[in-house]
């Protein structure tokens, strides 16, 4: 399960769109550079863009810097982390030995590392589609804290999780997992006989054109390659470190936005693999079924047609990779910043809008004008689809807000009579009236498909706000540090007299204390707890949605 504390909501939705004609070059290059504009600033992060049909180009840009501490601008040429995108790399370059008769999908991976724990019962296949079990190195307590940062061979790599119990019986679940593309790389290694980067430079990189695409040696000077960045504080600051000898083949790689058409366009062509070892890339199967994923790449819906792609997620960077195969759509996006500034958009929503728009089928935009706040204030209630699911929407500082219990505040903007967007994505919601014109309930369309999930109006009372109580500068001081749990760091700061938390890479949030060890943040549904009650706080439990995460203060 993929928990999301104190992040931005991220949501696909539309509204349903008629077949219309795809737009020219022109059309798109004007819409593709509002986005970049809109979403990024000129003297911060950025990203580079690029959105092709078939090998014609229709936008290839970039906004924001390179340096930010230089001035130095970026442009479509630079050279990016691009994170798990690599996924689709590795599985490729081990579907190549596979061609060659070096591996099987069903070996298993006793074969190539007989000294690996419960080696003897997970396969490649399983490696490839998240369905081994292992445990994922990343979620391992404290390890994004601190041991990222050393450089480590393959195999001090895979001791460092070798010996954790498993998530679960290798081929019966489904868990995201880097551990398990770190052992596609352990076995491009032995059977190729070559360091897994310099078998993909060789068997990919070099026969396919990608002349800026490589492992991202942090002990090499890579040209064209920019800096990375994080949010702290609400302001830009370099990203935490991490040696890149450890995302090894499930994120190590660099690219530019020009390497990644070249990709797709091979890879989704048949130029890399045979069709029935492509049609694993893309076929979901087994336990990976209801998760939409392949090998290295997830298969979806974008306005009733497949949708192929990945993103990643790294310090110092975020990326998307998707192709449209029914309209032959190319949308490649990657940012210098592994944050999303607040009421800015993800490189997957921004792709997806970019996808949507090339095919002639746009999602909707604001409306200019801004409804009636009577009519807004109408909307408001609690709307239950069952008895564990309930949204809030009410009125705040005139705007209309959605809330899922224990979920993040989104902001809505009006699309059209009784229909919202929702700001932080593509997600939108529609109020149903009854013959007489009340009120009866939402539909919530996620994804862009189908006919949307339907809730009912209640007559609940809409959550309460935390009344905050002022506490003196020494409780305030108490509770300020760095918390850490299982990869994730949580930080809590001051500012003048009001605390804030922010999760590493997200925005930060105020803290309404209730007492001096318990705070709130509505906007999210959270409440934080500090313990003990004297001296400095040393364990944080943060309560969110049914959560319950305890975090441990970073000495």
């Amino acid at each position: 399960m993929r928990l999301w504390i104190l992040s931005l909501a991220l949501a696909a939705a539309s509204l349903p769109a008629l077949a219309a004609a795809p737009p020219g070059a022109a059309e798109v290059a004007r819409f593709a550079e509002r986005q970049l504009q809109d979403n990024y600033p000129a003297d911060g992060p950025g990203a580079a863009l690029l959105v092709a049909r078939g090998d014609q180009v229709l936008f290839r840009g970039a906004r924001g810097e390179a340096s930010v501490e230089l001035g130095v601008p970026l442009t479509p040429d630079s050279v990016f982390r691009i994170g798990s995108v690599t996924k689709q790399f590795a599985a490729a370059g081990l579907l190549k030995l596979v061609e060659a008769g070096k591996v099987k999908l069903d070996d298993p991976l006793s074969k190539y590392l007989p000294d690996y724990p419960n080696g003897a019962q997970i396969s490649v296949h399983q490696l490839l589609n998240h369905t081994s079990g292992v445990k994922s190195y990343t979620g391992i307590p404290g390890v994004m804290a601190g041991p990222i940062r050393m450089d480590l061979s393959t195999a001090q790599l895979i001791d460092t999780f070798k010996n954790l119990p498993t998530d679960f019986a290798p081929g019966t679940q489904w868990a995201y997992n880097n551990s398990g593309y770190v052992l596609v790389g352990a076995v491009i290694e032995v059977a190729s006989g070559q360091a897994w980067h310099a078998y993909l430079q060789q068997a990919l990189f070099e026969p396919l054109g990608l002349k800026h695409t490589r492992w991202g040696d942090d002990h090499a000077l890579i040209p064209g390659q920019v800096q990375g960045y994080t949010l702290s504080q609400g302001r830009p600051a370099p990203a935490n470190y991490a040696s890149m000898s450890q995302p090894h083949a499930a994120g190590a790689l660099v690219s530019t936005v020009d390497d990644l058409l070249r990709w797709n366009r091979a890879l989704h062509e048949g130029k890399v693999v045979r069709a029935d070892l492509y049609a694993k890339m893309i076929q979901p199967e087994g336990a990976a079924l209801k998760e939409h994923y392949g090998y290295g790449i997830e298969r979806t819906r974008l306005r009733d047609g497949d949708l192929l792609a990945h993103g990643g997620g790294i310090f110092g960077a975020m990326s998307f990779l998707l192709y449209l195969p029914g309209s032959d759509v190319t949308v490649a996006i990657v940012q210098n910043s592994d944050s999303v500034a607040p009421g800015k958009r993800p490189p997957e929503v921004l792709a997806r809008k970019l996808a949507a728009y090339a095919l002639g089928q746009p999602y909707p935009e604001a409306q200019a004008t801004a409804p009636d706040p009577a009519y807004l204030k109408s909307l408001e209630g609690v709307y239950r689809s069952d008895a564990k699911t309930a949204r809030a929407i009410q009125v705040v500082d005139g705007r209309l807000v959605s809330q899922r219990f224990g979920g993040q505040r989104v902001t809505m903007a009006a699309i059209g009579p009784d229909e919202f967007l929702f700001e932080d994505g593509l997600s939108r919601l529609r109020f149903e009236r009854d013959a007489k014109g009340a009120i009866t309930g939402t539909r919530f369309y996620a994804d862009g498909e189908g006919e949307g999930s339907f809730s009912p109006r209640t007559d609940e009372p809409l959550p309460a706000a935390t009344v905050a109580i002022a506490l003196p500068a020494a409780a305030r001081e108490r509770v300020a540090g760095r918390y850490t749990r299982e990869g994730m760091v949580l930080n809590v700061f001051q500012q003048g007299e009001q605390l804030f938390a922010q999760m590493a890479g997200q925005p930060s949030f105020v803290l309404a204390a209730s007492s001096p060890t318990r705070f709130a943040i509505d906007s999210v549904g959270a409440v934080l707890e500090f313990a003990p009650e004297s001296g400095p706080a040393q364990t944080l439990t943060l309560r969110q949605g049914g959560a319950v995460l305890e975090f441990q203060r970073v000495p």
